[in-house]
C-alpha cells in the first residue's frame, strides 16, 4: 500500500472509530481480490464467435450513437480520421494519446491533419486515445488510466476518436476484468490502473425535462475506428 492511500483508509478507520483489519479479516479480502468471482454473463454475446461479437459490437454502439469506420489495417487510420472531421465540418486539428500504438501510425501521410502528442487541454476540439478492449454486449469501450493513457483525454475533447482492434473484442464485462487482471498481474498479486473507464456512446443527460442532451458531462461525439484486421475471424 503507498503512503497517500494508507493515510486516506487511516482516516477513514479513525471517523469510523474502527481500527486496523484482524488479520483473519484481512486475509479473507486478499483472498477475495485474489479469487474473484464472476457474475452473471449474458448469453447474447457469450455464444457468438468472435467476428459475431464484432458485429455485436458494431451494432450495439451505433445504437447509442457513437460512430463506426471500419478499416483493414492500421495504417489506414489517419485517414479514416481526418475523413470523419472532414464530412462533419469540424477542425482537423486533434490531440494524441501519447499511446505507442498511436504513435506508430502513419500520421505524416495526412499533412493537412494538425496533431499534438500529449494530455488535452481546453482548447483540444478533438482527441485520439486507443482502448484496452470492447464489450460486444453492450457496444462499450474499456479504456484505463496510465502514462500511455491520461484519463482527461477521454473526456476533455468535444470529440472523442478511438482505435480499436478487432482482436481487442471481448463478450462481456467479466471478460474484460478478466483480461485486465491477467495484463496486470504482478508476483501473485495486481498492480491495477488507477482508472478504468467504461464508455458506452458520448456522454448524454435526460435531467431536464427528460429530454436527452449529448455532450453534457463529456464528448458530444464519440467515433470508432475498428481495425478489421482479421484477428478476430
Amino acid at each position: 500500500m503507498n503512503g497517500s492511500r494508507d493515510q486516506t483508509l487511516n482516516s477513514i478507520r479513525r471517523s469510523l472509530k474502527r481500527g486496523p483489519l484482524a488479520p483473519e479479516a484481512a486475509a479473507a479480502c486478499e483472498t477475495r481480490l485474489a479469487t474473484h468471482r464472476r457474475n452473471l454473463i449474458p448469453a447474447r454475446a457469450r455464444t457468438l464467435p468472435p467476428r459475431g461479437q464484432v458485429e455485436l459490437f458494431v451494432k450495439m454502439a451505433e445504437t447509442v450513437n457513437a460512430t463506426v469506420a471500419r478499416v483493414k489495417q492500421a495504417a489506414d487510420v489517419p485517414a479514416a480520421i481526418a475523413d470523419y472531421l472532414s464530412q462533419l465540418n469540424l477542425p482537423a486539428r486533434l490531440v494524441r494519446a501519447p499511446d505507442p500504438a498511436l504513435d506508430a501510425l502513419p500520421w505524416s501521410e495526412r499533412p493537412l491533419l494538425e496533431t499534438r502528442r500529449g494530455v488535452a487541454e481546453d482548447s483540444d476540439p478533438v482527441g485520439v486515445t486507443a482502448c484496452f478492449a470492447a464489450v460486444a454486449e453492450t457496444g462499450t469501450l474499456m479504456l484505463h488510466s496510465g502514462a500511455a493513457g491520461p484519463t482527461r483525454n477521454n473526456f476533455l475533447p468535444d470529440t472523442h476518436v478511438v482505435v480499436l482492434r478487432a482482436s481487442q473484442m471481448v463478450a462481456a464485462y467479466e471478460d474484460g476484468w478478466d483480461k485486465l487482471r491477467a495484463a496486470y498481474s504482478r508476483d501473485g498479486g495486481f498492480a491495477m490502473p488507477r482508472t478504468v473507464n467504461f464508455i458506452t456512446g458520448p456522454s448524454r443527460t435526460a435531467d431536464i425535462e427528460q429530454k436527452i442532451e449529448l455532450g453534457a458531462h463529456g464528448p458530444r461525439r464519440l467515433h470508432i475506428v475498428l481495425i478489421d484486421d482479421g484477428e478476430a475471424a
